[in-house]
């Protein structure tokens, strides 16, 4: 599929879904351009636009960094000036596995410009390596990290510290059994250690699956997670919350509890109560707003009720706060193991200066293009839903460029037709276009 490269101009206008069916609300956004990258993606599997990439698209100064697997699985690297629609692409010497969605490619650059990579993971041995020079695509031999717990990695993450140092959030161990691990890059040394080898531990009897973290204004770290107590999705449970002022060192509770490490179930602040066989989603998203407050998107069954629901857990410096964001009127279930094939994608949320957030995703129900559902009002219980693409885009689910958003509030969106099938099976599309998404509410 051809993703329009036009400029989208409103055609309906957008009214708040409050008592409407989110349909009705529909609209396409203003302020919205669609920049191909200039080549085409592996669409047989979701491995390039699944939610936990965390970092597709990545900006340092003013270059913008991006990364997918093409049609021979082989993995490209992209980067262009800010503004610019002609990309540099380079086929890099290595490929994964782009059959397992699990296997995404993750890349951060650090404060002084060199690029990392990890890529072709789920419960194996760390796959790791940076630019052989700063502002380069051409890429080092694999290294190790720490060399402690690297020989089953899932679900790896980059994020960029204030200093330009690097964390790296990972799983250790599988679905069901893992614990979470943090690891931190000294961009003047050039050397990575481990900071918290667990973080948050399962015990042997679950694992936590991470949301996005987030980092705040002071540099304060935000987790949320949901814990799992069997492979088997139908098992999540509970939104879970955590807070480190100092980069990881020690963790606390909204309440400024201290943690006794690592944190475990028994231990953990549940910021809300999701029970079992809920359709509560894993590994989605959080941010923060211009104060500091955390917010958690997710999606789950309210009890009483057959339909999932986008949700909004978020703390106003005092207490939690839930809402629901969609109304949605078609059902589903989750329940078994593996990569699931769902109507709806899981959501990314991110928070303006304004007090405005924003919550985005894709949905069947509405088209199966990308829509934003985004609330003004100060105790958000008023969304209005516009479409930022009309066009389908099978099993695509949203990342985004963070640094770029935390800077200047221009939200640019990773995009890519993608095919998924249920429990790692595949389905037969094309390679398809890569393009990015520029949107600035």
């Amino acid at each position: 599929m051809a993703i329009s490269t036009s400029v989208c101009s409103a055609q309906r206008n957008a009214v708040p879904i409050a008592g409407l069916r989110p349909a009705l609300a529909a609209a396409v956004a203003d302020h919205v351009k669609v920049v191909p990258v200039g080549g085409t993606g592996w669409a047989k599997s979701s491995v390039n636009a699944a939610v936990f990439r965390t970092s597709s698209l990545i900006t340092h100064d003013d270059t913008q960094y991006i990364a997918y697997y093409d049609g021979d699985n082989n993995v490209v690297l992209g980067k262009r000036k800010l503004g610019s629609a002609t990309w540099e692409l380079k086929t890099t010497q290595y490929k994964g596995d782009a059959k397992d969605a699990h296997n995404c490619i993750s890349i951060g650059v650090d404060g002084k410009g060199f690029l990392h990579m990890v890529w072709d993971l789920h419960n194996g041995k760390l796959r790791y390596v940076k630019s052989t020079e700063v502002g380069s695509l051409e890429l080092s031999a694999e290294m190790p990290m720490t060399g402690k717990d690297e020989a089953r990695v899932t679900y790896p993450q980059f994020y960029t510290l204030p200093s330009g140092d690097l964390l790296f959030l990972y799983r250790d161990g599988a679905s069901g059994n893992g614990n979470a691990m943090l690891n931190r890059y000294n961009v003047e040394t050039g050397e990575w250690s481990s900071v918290q080898h667990p973080l948050v531990a399962g015990g042997g009897q679950r694992n936590a699956y991470l949301n996005t973290l987030a980092i705040d204004g002071k540099g304060g770290i935000h987790l949320s997670w949901v814990w799992r107590d069997t492979p088997d999705v139908a098992t999540n449970h509970d939104v879970c919350y955590a807070y480190s002022p100092d980069q990881g060192k020690t963790w606390q509770k909204s309440t400024g509890d201290t943690y006794q490490l690592p944190i475990t179930i028994d231990n953990a602040e549940v910021a809300w109560s999701v029970p079992k066989n809920s359709e509560l989603i894993n590994q989605t998203s959080m941010t923060v707003d211009a104060a500091g407050h955390p917010f958690i998107a997710t999606y789950w069954r309210p009890a009483g009720t057959e339909v999932p629901q986008y949700q909004l857990v978020w703390h106003d410096g005092t207490t939690w706060h839930q809402n629901q964001v969609s109304q949605r009127t078609q059902g589903f279930r989750l329940s078994g193991g593996g990569t699931k094939k769902i109507p709806i994608s899981r959501p990314q949320v991110v928070a303006g200066k304004d007090g405005a957030v924003h919550v985005i995703f894709r949905d069947e129900e509405l088209g199966n293009g990308i829509s934003v559902a985004s609330s003004k009002d100060a105790n958000h219980n008023e969304w209005t839903i516009v479409d930022l693409l009309q066009q389908r885009v099978g099993a695509w689910e949203p990342t985004y460029d963070a640094n770029l958003w935390a800077q200047k509030g221009q939200l640019n969106l990773f995009v890519q037709r993608v095919g998924q099938g249920d429990a790692e099976t595949l389905e037969n599309v094309p390679p398809q276009d890569v393009s990015v998404l520029e949107w600035t509410p």
